[in-house]
């Protein structure tokens, strides 16, 4: 194998500039593989947390049916504190949740005394909010931005809001409500943080205490109409998703069906609909590679079987066996797709540390994130496997093509 692989060596050199051309070409494709994936890889990662750890969270809990009727802000689908409980219980005994909160959600007339316009408010709890988006604090464009996320008596609201009705922290305002049973509740307000919009400039998302919420509401009970819910790894999303399911479906109604629902941020977010479109291109990509390769790696073995038909036939009639010539341009092939794959690497690596250094900067919102890319080692193992397999693939035509040659008709080909 090795004395194969040595003869193989020595015919690539004898043909550099073809070799060097054919290697270059698998070496560019690697590298526009690798990079693209490293970078969407740091894309999707970036967003999805700007999403979950500012205002989704990983999962979230709902009264059943509450969330295709979301966008009515339905008031008489809560959960009640019995199923609240339950659902506490099943998020306190699982050690893959690092947090959850619960918020009781509304629709609701803002009014500046002057001019009024429409609000959807989060009735939270501060610490338990501020520990499941983590990152909701950091949406907080001006304002307290230390201590309580927000106090009773006060209003986080959106920037959108705070522009249109010209309101600034300080600023005294009133929240209008109808409940569920369709009476009317008002209250003041003062502004404690003007917040940005991590969902886009039609955002409306304010955020009061959960008692406030609860008290324009008249809800007699600790009814929560979501409970949130943060992972300590997104990676384990679905696993315990399906864990919780399974565990909520037991948390029964009166019909004997189950109460509640359980949803990923995936379900919640249309930037679910663009990773998908990401890990789509992702796929697309690979299959550039594979047919740059295999048409690449198959017409310079091609090339090698046509210019060396006379030296196929002095080998095959001074003995040489059939097998023996056919893995003499399998390892060519073999050794293209390596030399050409582990430079990608090498290129693909070097160029992930320049981005370390100087990374790639965009704005989401207001915010300015940095897109660092990272190669992952199972990434990387697929892609060298994949080079050196379609190398392989694609020499195998020529190879055995070489191997049957009549020694003969070779020695007479001019």
């Amino acid at each position: 194998m090795i004395a194969t692989l040595k003869l193989s060596a020595r015919n690539l050199l004898r043909y550099r500039r073809r070799t060097l051309l054919t290697a270059g070409l698998i070496t560019l494709g690697v590298v526009a593989l690798l990079i693209f994936v490293a970078s969407a890889g740091a894309f999707k990662q970036t967003m999805v947390g700007e999403i979950t750890d500012s205002m989704l969270g990983h999962l979230q809990v709902h009264r059943k049916g509450y969330q295709a009727a979301t966008d009515n802000s339905p008031l008489n689908l809560n959960l009640q504190p019995n199923a609240v409980s339950k659902v506490e219980d099943f998020l306190k005994a699982n050690p893959d949740v690092a947090a959850y909160s619960k918020r009781v959600k509304m629709g609701a007339m803002f009014s500046n005394y002057a001019e009024t316009s429409a609000i959807r408010l989060n009735g939270i709890e501060p610490e338990a909010e501020d520990t499941t988006v983590p990152a909701l604090r950091n949406r907080i464009l001006d304002g307290e931005k230390i201590g309580p996320l927000v106090k009773e008596g006060e209003l986080l609201l959106p920037t959108l809001l705070a522009r249109g009705l010209k309101v600034k922290v300080g600023d005294s305002v009133v929240l209008v409500v109808t409940n569920a049973s369709g009476s009317v509740n008002a209250r003041p307000f003062t502004v404690r943080g003007i917040l940005d919009q991590v969902t886009g400039p039609g955002g409306r998302d304010g955020y009061i205490h959960i008692k406030d919420a609860r008290e324009l509401l008249r809800m007699e009970k600790p009814e929560v109409m979501e409970i949130a819910v943060r992972l300590k790894n997104i990676n384990m999303l679905e696993r315990v998703q399906q864990g919780l399911a399974t565990q909520l479906d037991t948390i029964r109604n009166k019909e004997d069906k189950p109460a509640t629902e359980l949803h990923s941020w995936k379900e919640l977010s249309p930037f679910a609909t663009i990773v998908k479109m990401i890990d789509m291109m992702t796929l697309f990509i690979r299959v550039m590679l594979i047919a740059i390769v295999l048409v690449s790696v198959m017409n310079v073995m091609l090339m090698a079987v046509y210019e060396r038909i006379r030296e196929i036939g002095t080998l095959a009639a001074i003995g040489t066996r059939p097998g023996k010539i056919m893995g003499i341009f399998l390892g060519e092939g073999l050794l293209l797709g390596l030399v050409g794959a582990v430079a990608g690497v090498a290129i693909s690596y070097a160029l992930v540390a320049i981005f370390h250094v100087w990374p790639i900067s965009f704005t989401f919102g207001r915010n300015a994130l940095a897109l660092v890319p990272v190669l992952a080692t199972g990434e990387v193992l697929l892609v060298l496997g994949l080079a050196i397999l379609v190398s392989a693939l694609a020499s195998l035509q020529p190879a055995w093509r070489a191997a049957n040659m009549d020694p003969v008709t070779a020695l007479r080909h001019v």
